[in-house]
């Protein structure tokens, strides 16, 4: 190896760059960060641009518009959902825990549910967890029409949900108080403000009051599901009284 030869002392240090080699993978990876920090109200070309120490022109080479963005954040958190083979003897089982995963992955990244609902899958990730889904479900013998309606309704149940999950933490943040303290004042509220209504205008609500605000958003969101797949399972022709797994009660 050749000895380097030294700098003359009376030049200036060259800095080296701060700003990370631009690609469409670097701005996606940036975006995400914000939206899981702050939501997906902060992520604009801009601020990704101020992010990245470059200008908002800089990323147009890469990204066209925030739309494209929006979509390729959810195309990189949909690679976080795990994607099972499908298989006959357990598809109910496969659904089911394909459904809590996709649930789980989306409620960690703030509102990101947002960008699926209105917006059908076309990138790699989403197109493989939408055929993963409907292959599962014809392979519990659903018919196809049924199955991919199937799909839909339960696709935009477990997003609506999730969205749903991330405008309550945004509430919670805004207080500044801690998530626990936060739901017991926030529910706390509403039940002692329910409880002060006349029964006899609101017989059902004031009687069932304790039953109308058990469970916590995980465990309805598993009854929901379970509802949901019980009804499935009317569609499937050799279903024969297998149950499904029941929410926590």
């Amino acid at each position: 190896m050749q000895p380097q030869i030294p700098a003359p002392p009376w030049r200036p240090e060259r800095r080296k760059s701060t700003k990370p080699q631009l690609s469409q993978d670097v701005i996606v990876d940036t975006a995400l960060k914000i939206l899981d920090a702050e939501g997906m109200a902060a992520v604009t070309m801009r601020r990704v641009a101020e992010e990245l120490n470059t200008g908002p022109a800089s990323l147009y080479a890469h990204v066209s518009n925030k739309e494209e963005l929006l979509d390729l954040i959810y195309e990189k958190v949909a690679a976080e959902i795990p994607v099972p083979e499908p298989d006959p003897e357990r598809w109910v089982e496969q659904l089911r825990q394909l459904c809590l995963d996709s649930f789980h992955v989306l409620s960690a990244h703030n509102d990101i549910a947002l960008v699926a609902m209105a917006n059908l899958p076309t990138g790699p990730n989403t197109l493989k967890l939408g055929d993963a889904m409907f292959g599962i479900i014809l392979a519990g013998g659903i018919p196809p029409r049924e199955a991919a309606w199937a799909i839909d309704r339960i696709s935009l149940y477990l997003t609506a949900d999730a969205y749903e999950g991330s405008l309550y933490t945004l509430k919670q943040k805004a207080s500044g108080l801690g998530m626990q303290e936060w739901q017991s004042e926030y529910f706390g509220r509403l039940h002692s403000y329910y409880a002060s209504l006349p029964p006899q205008l609101f017989p059902a609500l004031t009687a069932n009051l304790d039953a109308m605000m058990s469970g916590d958003g995980e465990e309805r969101f598993e009854f929901g599901l379970d509802m949901m797949i019980r009804g499935l399972l009317s569609y499937a022709p050799q279903h024969k009284g297998k149950g499904v797994k029941r929410a926590r009660p």
